[in-house]
């Protein structure tokens, strides 16, 4: 009976996307049960339960099939990312891009000590720590709309935020040659790779953000053809830079500040992707979950919680340390280092990314960094809501009063 397919059933990339979306609409709609619990988080944990640790309902060959899935989610963060880097607003207030720098090398040097006095390798400790420089911009954005921020405050984190994942990508690319010297790799990987990704990635972004700043412009008139243009920009991005051995996740980061920066009436840059794209979001969060380890996260919780103790002492001491420097306000400095803590997309791509060049340190890195996201994820909205009251700007949205903000999605919280 040859017609009958062959057992064990070995599911395609299109049945794991469907199983993955059931399975995060649960794990989403039992997070939405705990008013205090993130559906991220709710996605990690359904993740986690039906992963290779749980029930084994996604092993370790179908969450390898959707790979391409995660990529595109992330492909999608990370532009939407690179439009909050406003380089005019750089140049007018120069001490953000200072106070970014100090932030991040705090960060970069108080994880490094902190894992170190653990007995962390230092090469693990190093990519740990240049990881976790990143931040999310999402609870920044959804806090903001539930309690009506607006200001200074508001608006210069969005750019810090930026800052910090393009400086996590940058610390991370330096760091590379150490790690595959620690790992036996040749001298031709260790001098060439990290050099070949890092500006190949950055070429990559820009002629394709040429491109579809270009097309969008030439074609304003045809607003419906927007949206094509931009998830294709995307789209086209990941897949040449996958297929070029590129970076992933840099090369649609510079895609999108690219497209912010060359923008003089932000046409394309104010484009919203829709609740359709909410699914590729889910997958991410899953896939994340499915891939922790339930043992590594164990031994792992004492680290967890030392490197979000922290991370969070540093984010918050960079910022306050510079504005105590220039004469800032330092309650609005406390703010934007509160807004800094919470920590997802950049961070999760760049644990895959580790897992992909160096799987003897994937099953470590993954169990600290990603129970971490889990944690600051939860953490991170009610921080966020005491920050902008810090800062006096919750209830300073313009117009009439918000309605009550929806339910985190996906989408918001990365």
């Amino acid at each position: 009976m040859d017609f009958l397919p062959n057992w064990p059933l070995a599911l395609n990339t299109m049945t794991i996307f469907g199983l993955l979306l059931i399975l995060g609409a649960l794990g989403g709609y039992l997070a939405h049960r705990f008013p205090w619990l993130p559906s991220i988080t709710g996605f990690m944990l359904v993740g986690l339960l039906f992963g290779p640790s749980g029930l084994t309902v996604l092993d370790d060959d179908n969450l390898a099939k959707s790979k391409i899935l995660v990529d595109i989610a992330l492909g999608l963060i990370l532009y939407r990312l690179g439009l909050s880097l406003n380089v005019l607003l750089l140049r007018q207030q120069m001490t953000l891009g200072s106070m970014a720098l100090a932030e991040s090398a705090l960060t970069f040097i108080t994880i490094i000590g902190s894992l170190w006095l653990v007995n962390i390798p230092i090469a693990v400790a190093a990519l740990v720590a240049a990881i976790v420089v990143s931040s999310s911009p999402a609870v920044l954005l959804h806090v903001a709309h539930e309690v009506r921020a607006a200001g200074e405050v508001t608006e210069t984190t969005k750019t810090l935020v930026a800052l910090n994942n393009i400086i996590s990508f940058v610390a991370f690319s330096a760091l590379l040659p150490l790690v595959q010297f620690s790992s036996g790799k040749s001298w031709s990987d260790i001098l060439l790779l990290p050099t070949y990704r890092f500006f190949g990635s950055l070429v990559l972004g820009c002629l394709v953000g040429i491109l579809v700043y270009f097309l969008t412009h030439r074609t304003r008139e045809a607003t419906q053809y927007r949206l094509a243009f931009i998830i294709g920009a995307v789209m086209l991005t990941v897949g040449l830079a996958s297929v070029l051995n590129l970076s992933t996740l840099f090369a649609p980061l510079v895609l999108g500040v690219v497209v912010k920066n060359l923008e003089q009436e932000d046409i394309v840059s104010q484009m919203q992707f829709g609740e359709s794209f909410e699914l590729f979001f889910i997958v991410l969060f899953v896939s994340a979950g499915a891939n922790l380890h339930l043992h590594d996260l164990v031994v792992a919780a004492p680290i967890v919680v030392l490197l979000v103790f922290a991370r969070s002492l540093a984010k918050v001491g960079g910022v306050v340390a510079v504005a105590a420097a220039t004469h800032g306000s330092l309650e609005k400095a406390a703010a934007r280092g509160m807004l800094l803590i919470p920590m997802a997309g950049m961070a999760i791509g760049l644990t895959r990314t580790t897992a992909e060049l160096f799987p003897d340190k994937a099953a470590s890195i993954g169990a600290i960094v990603l129970g971490a996201v889990a944690v600051f994820e939860t953490i991170g909205p009610p921080l966020a809501a005491y920050a902008f009251k810090l800062a006096g700007e919750a209830g300073k949205a313009t117009g009439h009063a918000a309605p009550p903000a929806p339910t985190p999605t996906a989408t918001e919280m990365v």
